[in-house]
């Protein structure tokens, strides 16, 4: 499931892939559903590619966000993470996560964490797996199968070459090109 969703810095909040395009990707905003175009020159990352850091392996957001869920029902989060101190933040995280690294991961990252898990919850999503969801993958699929028969069927000059014998009897070749 975690693979159709995306952060995209510099704008707010998590998306979900609905399709591809040329140079471009079609998402949705789990916050108000609107649509929008991303482009190359975004950064873009999947949260099956996040990982945090712990004083041994680090450990992929899946396994995190699932923890985060098993504590709290796979309910929201009722900590206020804008308003609460440092202090509070790392007891919290260490509540859920106790291995985490200290020096390496941030009182902003957890931040990020709670508002990411917070998100997904009030989206519906309660199953934190890494492997993509039927429904991604068919729309995936159907995206793909589109622009491959769309490039196929592009028109290509084909060599029309017309013979002609002369009143001389010389043969004469004419080559043009025929679109269609």
């Amino acid at each position: 499931m975690l693979k159709n969703i995306l952060a995209i810095t510099g704008k707010p909040g998590l998306y979900k892939l609905v399709s591809r395009g040329t140079n471009m990707l079609i998402v949705e905003s789990l916050v108000d559903g609107k649509r929008m175009p991303t482009y190359a020159r975004d950064k873009i990352v999947s949260l099956a590619e996040v990982s945090m850091y712990t004083t041994g392996e680090d450990i992929s957001l899946s396994e995190v966000l699932n923890a985060l869920g098993k504590k709290y029902a796979f309910k929201a989060v009722e900590l206020d993470a804008k308003k609460a101190d440092n202090d509070a933040l790392r007891a919290f995280f260490a509540e859920v996560l106790p291995t985490f690294d200290r020096d390496r991961v941030y009182p902003s990252d957890i931040r990020k964490l709670i508002a990411w898990y917070n998100l997904l919850i009030a989206a519906g999503f309660t199953d934190f797996t890494l492997q993509e969801d039927e429904e991604g993958a068919e729309a995936l699929a159907a995206a793909t199968a589109k622009a491959d028969t769309k490039a196929d069927k592009q028109v290509q000059p084909k060599a029309n070459v017309k013979t002609t014998k002369s009143a001389a009897g010389s043969v004469k070749t004419g080559v043009g090109t025929k679109r269609g």
